[in-house]
């Protein structure tokens, strides 16, 4: 069978085009989502050059869950990655305010199902993966590390920049509210399920916060109190402040923040 047959999900009729770069190839734009899910999602794979197997990390972009696939918010990251020796799936997944909590977790569990069953193709380490996101990408990847659910593989490490843990602390109109659905008065069930700091238990995976010192969008708190919650659970962790910087210019200068995780991964998978 071709690699590009192995890309292709039920209905889709253009698989991921390969292209390369140093150190690594790009299997872009490949569909992960099976005939009749709501939407099909795609994402692109960056895989190392070398023998490997290599460990995979499922990478997932911000943008406030909302309105426009922004992988391409991720392609440094994802490229520093591939570089260091990791394969890594660079996923999107359904929006607001068209779709609502839970079908971004929905959609990224199907992602991490769709990676492993194709380890053979771009050379993946069996082993549990890692996943990584900024804002509501760290969101997202914060709560995949923290959900129990026996049909998808399990989580190895998660790396999670400026991310808010916590939906309980915005009640209000807003990205919250049109992630969720509505407001906290709405539904209060929904805020606490979506929020990752509710789900923290002893065998929760290692967790790397990283976060910027002037971010007035996710305040400070958000990884402060979480951090808390993580080591009253004894799970191990760390946080890297990115200094006086707020929540997109944290991002667009997180290259020491970048560095230490990576290395943070190192230390759990080699």
């Amino acid at each position: 069978m071709s690699c590009s047959s192995h890309l292709k999900s039920a209905g889709d009729s253009s698989p991921g085009k390969v292209v390369t770069a140093p150190g690594f190839k790009v299997w872009r734009n490949a569909v992960y989502t099976p005939e009749g899910w709501p939407e099909a999602l795609r994402a692109d794979i960056y895989e190392p050059k070398g023998d490997g197997p290599w460990p995979g990390v499922l990478l997932i972009h911000g943008g406030g869950w909302a309105k426009t696939d922004r992988r391409s918010d991720m392609e440094s990251i994802a490229g520093r990655l591939a570089r260091r020796g990791y394969v890594v799936m660079n996923a999107t997944y359904r929006l607001a305010p068209k779709y609502h909590y839970p079908a971004p977790v929905q959609d990224l569990q199907e992602a991490m199902r769709w990676f492993r069953a194709r380890g053979d193709t771009f050379n993946l380490d069996p082993r549990p993966m890692a996943v990584f996101g900024y804002s509501a990408g760290g969101h997202l990847a914060a709560l995949l590390g923290s959900m129990d659910d026996p049909n998808t593989p399990p989580i190895k490490a998660v790396v999670a920049g400026g991310a808010p843990v916590d939906l309980r602390k915005y009640p209000g109109p807003g990205l919250i509210a049109d992630f969720i659905g509505g407001v906290m008065t709405e539904y209060p069930d929904a805020y606490v399920e979506a929020s990752p700091v509710t789900h923290i238990s002893p065998d929760d995976p290692p967790v790397f916060l990283y976060h910027g010192g002037f971010d007035l969008l996710v305040r400070s708190d958000q990884p402060v109190d979480y951090r808390k919650a993580l080591t009253a659970a004894g799970v191990p962790n760390e946080l890297f402040w990115i200094r006086g910087r707020g929540h997109v210019i944290g991002f667009l200068s997180d290259g020491a923040a970048v560095r230490a995780a990576i290395k943070f991964l190192d230390r759990q998978f080699r």
